[in-house]
């Protein structure tokens, strides 16, 4: 049976880290490829305040996904996006992630529905709610 291969948002990896279940167990299952942004490893190891231990942490959990950095197709898709759904300033790194998702023909799993919903060139995988 073929992995599932998916591309895993910011919020998913702050799940993870907190210790949410659903979230500690998709990274412990065997049949899917992760994949995040550069974007979101950024977003992660930038965060201030971050102690050693959490820095870690993150660290640790980001060696078990490829982290893809912005490729020119990456770019390419980008600007598409821009061009189609409007320049927002509050939207650039989803754009980023949605032209990811894209580029390299990957789902996205977010609870973030509502940043992407709208992109029809890319597909969301069903996600999960936490309590």
């Amino acid at each position: 049976m073929a992995k599932i291969k998916l591309l895993i948002d910011t919020d998913i990896l702050i799940d993870s880290l907190r210790g949410v279940k659903v979230a500690k167990d998709l990274f412990r299952a065997k049949d899917i490829d992760m994949y995040c942004s550069i974007l979101s490893k950024k977003e992660l190891l930038s965060k201030g305040g971050l102690r050693e231990s959490e820095r870690k942490r993150v660290i640790n959990l980001l060696s078990r996904i490829k982290v893809l950095r912005i490729d020119d197709d990456i770019n390419k898709k980008y600007f598409s996006l821009l061009k189609k759904y409007g320049e927002r300033p509050e939207r650039i790194a989803d754009y980023i992630i949605a032209a990811t998702a894209w580029s390299k023909n990957l789902a996205l799993l977010t609870r973030n529905r509502k940043h992407f919903v709208y992109i029809k060139e890319i597909t969301i995988s069903p996600g999960y709610e936490i309590e």
